[in-house]
């Protein structure tokens, strides 16, 4: 049996929670659309979305474990950094104190 929407002839059921189908079908009246469509729409997106090849997987791994190993170094870099500026600038102000330029 053909139904009337772009040649849709084939039905797919799938089970789901109460809370799972009530924000589906919530989503669905937002946007003005049927939960079918959106489920369309959806599986269609998902589908068309590139899989992460190994490869990328393994770049994107060793690229997470440089950055894990990074920022406490970067952290601690800022902190002397910091501290620096901290220190400059007390004995700018003491200095200027000192020269009756501040009070």
């Amino acid at each position: 049996m053909q139904t009337a929407r772009s040649g849709q002839t084939e039905r797919v059921t799938y089970l789901t929670s109460a809370a799972q189908k009530a924000q589906l079908e919530a989503f669905a009246k937002a946007r003005g659309e049927s939960v079918g469509n959106v489920l369309r729409e959806a599986t269609m997106r998902y589908i068309s979305e590139p899989a992460i090849s190994p490869a990328e997987e393994e770049a994107l791994q060793f690229l997470a474990d440089e950055l894990n190993a990074a920022v406490p170094k970067i952290r601690e870099s800022l902190e002397r950094s910091i501290a620096m500026l901290e220190k400059s600038n007390a004995d700018i102000d003491r200095k200027m104190r000192e020269a009756g330029i501040r009070k």
